[in-house]
């Protein structure tokens, strides 16, 4: 019994951090992987610091590819934008991001083709849980963002939204729920204002 116990253990123990924050796990300060995000956040900072301070598009090009750990293609990024990890985050083609955007990806950000993001917009898919004991807990729940969507300047999307295709979301607006295909959402917290008919 106690050997079948340890296997599990072990096994548990080599599954990587970043992958269990992608499957939602609650990841606890003494977590034997724990280290390894602030030493990514770190490495990350450190190539930002670069692409932020560069003033060439291709060069901006090339340093947020290295962040992410893939190819971009036709994405445009007004810099400086602001990322704890890249390597959970996904680009379509023909993506606008504006300035001073925070990503905090550990839990997965998918942003589709034709997407525009305004200034100072946040994306957070980083949570706490509500248990006073675990709050140094960390969860983590992806954002997707589809095709066509407009995210307005200093709108905040949260932890495991969807927003839908073709849809706005105003200026300012902290989202916490899903926003439909084809409408606008507006306001703190976020509620439907309308629908966009093509």
């Amino acid at each position: 019994m106690s050997d079948s116990n340890n296997i599990s253990d072990s096994t548990s123990v080599q599954k990587d951090i970043f992958e269990r924050l992608l499957a939602g796990e609650t990841i606890f300060p003494n977590d034997l992987q724990i280290g390894r995000l602030r030493e990514e956040a770190f490495a990350v900072k450190a190539l930002l610091i670069q692409m932020n301070n560069s003033s060439d598009p291709e060069e901006i090009t090339q340093l947020l590819s290295r962040i992410l750990d893939k190819e971009i293609q036709d994405v445009a990024v007004f810099t400086p934008i602001y990322i704890n990890y890249g390597k959970h985050i996904s680009i379509g083609k023909n993506v606008f991001i504006n300035f001073d955007c925070t990503f905090l990806a550990l839990g997965g950000i998918t942003i589709e083709d034709d997407v525009l993001i305004g200034p100072k917009v946040s994306l957070i898919t980083e949570n706490h849980p509500l248990n006073p004991q675990d709050r140094k807990g960390l969860i983590g729940k992806p954002i997707l963002i589809k095709k066509n969507a407009w995210i307005g300047a200093n709108a905040t999307i949260l932890p495991g939204v969807t927003i839908g295709e073709n849809a706005v979301v105003a200026a300012g607006a902290v989202v916490s729920k899903n926003v439909p295909d084809n409408s606008i959402v507006g306001g703190i917290p976020a509620k439907f204002l309308k629908d966009i008919y093509s």
